[in-house]
């Protein structure tokens, strides 16, 4: 089904379940210890053996040698694969770096082992075993050094308007300043894990992916097997944040070893290959430059970004948003990519925004103290409908304006004294800071499947995945509503490669088209019903477990018989002119409270309020869920996550969850969040967009502000740990 806004748009008066607060449908499962993660499936693989990883003692250079003699003598010992043993192995589009190195390490912790064993113990013991001897080589590992020489990002790196050098001269009011951001790891709770079993030459993985279809494609062609060959199953994830969107070592090291073995094989990376063996976010300097006029409105904004990867890598794209949010004539926007020899850098939860707005959204305020002017008005002053760079693109929707003076009202912001380190309470210095939230809607093809029983009981099919972020229940408010049944007589079935392929999980884009797929199957489902109950389909409304058409009212499962069923399949999909036409985005605005110690200067951060302009909200209840766990997130990123690089050996020290310290119970306060009404008919037939990542974009620079207003004291470098307060 091609997507058109005048006639795939589902009218108000259809909805029963979207929109409404409704508690998750796998809610039981997940408490009570009953869902399947990846490494669970051991009735349909009750003979798995399990597998150990041996990842790189280096980061660049040569294994010279590798002795396997003593591993294979240990006890319990199946197999051993190896880049020499493994036979020819492609390396997938999506991945940077090879997923098995040997000889050439690419990287530290890059994978060059894996052993089979009878049990996990005697997996590890015989892996100890492994005698490897290495050429080292330098490599490059420090941002800060090798941005000197790094070229432009390549094509669309670069994007200028009007004349910024000259404007920015000319401005009455000038900001031009650096901010660093750290490396971060992605630390979701269940590690990348997959149990892999052979039936002939056909392979049936269970693994943690948020994209099925790309995870199959990807392990097919680095097998050199044919895709219809390659089963996916990947029904419960337990965390992902982009860390799991492309094929990694764990599935395709399983696959291996199950051939190897000839006994399915289940593994699990253990922590400190999770963090340098897969990707992270990778770390920027970013130089953000403001002119203005002495009322606020910018006349020249410029936002530079220097990042570094693996040879082929990609860069953060940090500069993206300072592209779309605030208007201004002049313009440069360029990012930068340092080649480094750390481990691949890719996406994390809101790539690109997450890091670039803790920039610009820092430099915003710094621009508001400079000219003495609320940080909320010099948002207003500078909000725009139409694309700045491209002013002929109108946005679909934008209600930043909105969010900023419904968040300012809510928290209380005419309260905060603008002079820092103003307000105290006893030994705390209090502090209240804020900034715009941003965030691109995405568009991409989702398909669906939906059977209908002679019961009357709906069955929805998607590879689509849950990655803790509720598909399962979005996906049957949705299928109910279409088909006029409770949510009780709705069952979805998710992350399997043999139904059709959905959007997946990521990049904000799951909920909207994923829900969009299930209309467009549903929409067939109730033409072929209607038609079988001989009702016209242009006027049959479905209700209440019937169709009802000029005063005939019969049970839809009239249709299909006694003993069948009817199926129907079909997908969402969108005319490229839309995005070409209209920028679709989403918008909020982050409000903080913080203390500060005066002597010590622990930070505590008080209270936060996100306020989100993002579409119809299918479900108050979960999107909220989203929302704050993405705010958790931004404190993470501003007060206290960062991987410390070892720029003599090139690998992330802190590679364990001890080490890599992340926001706790304790640490994050009142979290209120607030949804403003706008569904965009431009955006998916449910009027959706994307939420989950909404929720991080400007966060941790609204923590950051705030730590400013109760110090008087400027970090520019993330996170904003003691040392650096103390140091003023």
């Amino acid at each position: 089904m091609k997507f058109d806004a005048h006639d795939t748009v589902l009218p108000d008066a259809a909805l029963q379940h979207l929109g409404q607060p409704t508690e998750r449908v796998d809610g039981a499962r997940k408490a009570t210890g009953s869902a399947p993660y990846a490494g669970e499936w051991q009735e349909e693989a009750p003979d798995a053996a399990f597998g150990w990883v041996l990842g790189a003692g280096i980061a660049k250079g040569r294994i010279a040698h590798m002795d396997l003699e003593a591993a294979r003598a240990a006890p319990g010992v199946l197999a051993i694969v190896t880049a020499d043993s493994a036979g020819p192995l492609h390396k997938a589009s999506r991945n940077t770096a090879r997923l098995l190195g040997g000889p050439a390490i690419a990287h530290y912790h890059q994978a060059i082992a894996v052993v089979m064993a009878g049990t996990l113990e005697q997996a590890r013991a015989a892996a100890a075993l492994i005698d490897v001897r290495y050429e080292a080589e330098p490599g490059r590992f420090d941002l800060a050094q090798a941005r000197a020489d790094a070229p432009l990002a390549g094509e669309g790196a670069l994007s200028e308007v009007g004349d910024f050098d000259g404007a920015f001269a000319q401005a009455e009011v000038r900001i031009d300043a650096s901010y660093c951001t750290s490396d971060e790891s992605h630390a979701m709770m269940e590690p990348h894990a997959t149990l892999a079993a052979w039936h002939g030459d056909a392979l049936t993985v269970w693994t943690s992916t948020q994209m099925v279809d790309w995870c199959r494609t990807d392990l097919a062609q680095t097998l050199g097997l044919p895709k219809h060959k390659v089963h996916v199953r990947s029904p419960f994830i337990g965390g992902g944040f982009g860390g799991k969107l492309f094929l990694r070592a764990d599935a395709l090291l399983a696959a291996l070893g199950a051939r190897a073995a000839g006994r399915p094989v289940k593994l699990a990376l253990q922590r400190p290959l999770v963090i340098n063996n897969t990707t992270h976010r990778p770390a920027t300097i970013q130089r953000v430059r403001l002119g203005a006029q002495r009322d606020g409105r910018l006349t020249a904004i410029a936002h530079e970004s220097w990042s570094g990867d693996q040879p082929g890598g990609q860069p953060e794209t940090a500069v993206n948003q300072t592209r779309l949010l605030y208007a201004g004539a002049n313009r440069r926007t360029a990012m930068y990519l340092a080649q480094l020899d750390l481990p691949e850098g890719n996406s994390m939860r809101a790539p690109g925004e997450a890091p670039g707005m803790m920039a610009l959204e820092v430099a915003m305020d710094e621009l508001a103290q400079r000219l003495d002017m609320d940080p909320v008005e010099l948002r207003l002053r500078n909000d725009t409908d139409v694309d700045p760079e491209h002013p002929q693109r109108r946005f679909t929707q934008r209600r930043l304006a909105d969010c900023l003076r419904e968040g300012a009202g809510r928290f209380g912001w005419h309260q905060r004294v603008a002079r820092p380190g103003a307000v105290r309470e006893g030994e705390w210095a209090i502090g209240l800071g804020m900034a715009a939230a941003f965030r691109n809607h995405l568009m991409m093809k989702s398909a669906a499947r939906v059977r209908l029983d002679a019961e009357g009981r709906l069955t929805v099919q998607t590879d689509m995945t849950d990655i803790g972020t509720g598909s399962y229940t979005i996906l049957a408010q949705t299928a109910a509503d279409l088909l006029g049944l409770p949510l009780a007589r709705v069952e979805v079935k998710l992350g399997d490669s043999d139904w059709p392929v959905s959007a997946g999980s990521g990049g904000q884009f799951g909920a909207a088209n994923a829900t969009g797929g299930v209309y467009a199957a549903c929409m067939k489902l109730r033409e072929t019903l209607a038609r079988k109950l001989g009702l016209d389909p242009l006027h049959t409304d479905f209700k209440d477990g019937c169709a009802c058409s000029q005063g005939r009212r019969l049970p839809i499962e009239d249709a299909v018989g006694p003993d069948g069923a009817i199926v129907a399949e079909d997908g969402i999909d969108y005319d490229k002119s839309l995005s070409q036409q209209w920028q679709h985005s989403t918008f909020g605005a982050h409000f903080v409270e913080v203390a500060v110690h005066v002597h010590t200067r622990e930070i505590r951060v008080r209270r936060m309020l996100a306020v989100c302009a993002a579409g119809r909200i299918l479900n108050p209840l979960t999107a909220r869920s989203q929302v704050i766990g993405a705010m958790t997130m931004g404190v993470g990123a501003a007060l206290m996550e960062t991987l410390a690089v070892d720029t003599r050996h090139g690998l992330f020290i802190n590679h364990d969850l001890a080490g890599y310290e992340v926001p706790v119970h304790a640490d994050i306060p009142s979290q209120e969040v607030v949804f403003l009404p706008e569904p965009d008919p431009m955006a998916s037939p449910l009027q959706a967009k994307g939420i989950a990542e909404l929720g991080l974009c400007g966060a941790a620079a609204a923590v950051a502000n705030a730590v400013y207003n109760a110090t008087g004291v400027r970090v520019r470098s993330f996170p904003v740990t003691l040392d650096k307060l103390l140091a003023h």
